[in-house]
């Protein structure tokens, strides 16, 4: 069965991770996605394991190929006259443009919005950066380190209270990001599938890190003020906390209905004593005496290890992860069973594992295991298609 975006055709011009990841989820659904690229190519592709500290020696970046697998490469300088009229006139056959170019940059090269649906009213044109496209920060750069992550509060937020604030891994707004973008991109279709006519998607990192933790952040309109800090020593709900092994590993318990959860998590502690203790005695007892109750926990999850809480309380279905180390996941059954991870088997670099596409679908096998393209791979290919002369296309490529 063909898949849902054969057919849909993306430029994308964009680096780095939230927008490209967008293109490659929309490849995954069958799209065919044109990456423009810099002669020298972005800097992204150059990246390698070891340079992030990795004890391996893999001539690729994993993580530009996931988040630009089964992409066509395009490779033009923007600042040449006669390559930005070659991109418009790819443009002009494709119906979406993806891209994380400033505004004032857009304006500047004649690839925004208002310059290019006049032209082509079905076109779309999904477009992300730091701030917004209005006020004063519409063309200030960002990383989703700033924009999601310390500008939202966020990086404030996820520490203890006696602690500096926690670095953020690389990506993690960037992906949510990407998903935002996909989700109007996709609903822009359905429309344009009704009504023909195009639209512009606006996505920003700052918008995306307020609804990624708008829990707290609802709360915080109608409080006035930021919420408390976890402290694990002392929780609101210590049936909602994490706790240390016997084997220095960590256990994260997350009963939210405590008094639900409660008679079960002292049974599979083989406390039963606890539940006729009065100053555990509901939620409200428990919230008043946390730090006791911390302190008889901790003593109790450091009496084994955490494979052998790993099956007791599996055993009595509460509700618990193991802190893992990200090593771990790559055996770990749940994720083998689901096919989480799949295997690309590169060209240059030869065969490796990748994280797959955030979600399946009954009707469709999504192809999130193809390489990303080799720099400028398609160029030649893709200038042709769009009408480009032999003569042309000489004068753009090397």
């Amino acid at each position: 069965m063909s898949l849902p975006l054969d057919g849909i055709r993306v430029v994308e011009i964009a680096t780095f991770v939230a927008v490209p990841s967008a293109g490659a989820l929309l490849a995954d659904l069958g799209a065919e996605v044109i990456k423009v690229e810099v002669p020298q190519g972005e800097t992204y592709r150059n990246s390698r394991p070891r340079m992030a500290g990795f004890k391996v020696e893999f001539d690729a970046s994993p993580q530009y190929e996931m988040s630009n697998r089964g992409k066509k490469s395009l490779v033009l300088d923007l600042t040449r006259p006669e390559a930005l009229e070659a991109l418009r006139r790819v443009i002009d056959r494709c119906d979406i443009v993806l891209t994380n170019m400033l505004p004032g940059r857009c304006e500047r090269f004649g690839l925004d919005a208002a310059t290019l649906r006049p032209e082509r009213p079905a076109l779309i044109y999904a477009a992300l950066n730091g701030y917004g496209r209005g006020g004063e920060e519409a063309d200030k750069p960002a990383f989703d380190y700033a924009a999601y992550w310390a500008r939202t509060g966020m990086m404030d937020l996820i520490r203890h209270p006696d602690a500096a604030p926690t670095f953020q891994r690389p990506g993690v707004g960037d992906h949510a990001a990407g998903l935002s973008l996909v989700c109007g991109i996709l609903a822009a279709l359905r429309t344009r599938d009704k009504t023909g006519e195009g639209q512009e998607i606006d996505v920003s990192l700052l918008q995306i890190g307020m609804y990624v933790q708008g829990n707290d952040l609802s709360q915080v309109l109608v409080a006035g003020h930021s919420p408390p800090l976890h402290d694990r020593a002392k929780p609101a709900n210590p049936l909602w906390n994490f706790y240390p092994t016997a084997d220095e590993r960590w256990i994260v318990v997350v009963m939210i209905e405590s008094d639900r959860y409660w008679p079960i998590l002292c049974e599979a502690l083989e406390r039963p004593d606890l539940l006729a203790d009065e100053r555990f005695d509901g939620p409200v007892p428990r919230f008043r005496n946390s730090q006791a109750l911390v302190e008889i926990l901790d003593e109790v999850f450091r009496s084994r290890t955490l494979s052998e809480w790993e099956v007791i309380l599996t055993q009595h279905r509460v509700i618990w992860s193991p802190v893992r180390e990200m090593h771990e996941i790559l055996d770990d059954p749940q994720v083998k069973a689901m096919g989480y991870l799949e295997t690309v088997d590169h060209p240059r670099v030869g065969r490796f594992s990748t994280v797959g596409a955030p979600l399946s679908m009954s009707a469709h096998r999504l192809s999130s295991n193809r390489p990303a393209p080799e720099l400028g791979a398609d160029s030649e290919d893709v200038l042709r298609e769009s009408g480009l002369t032999a003569q042309e296309i000489a004068k753009l490529l090397p």
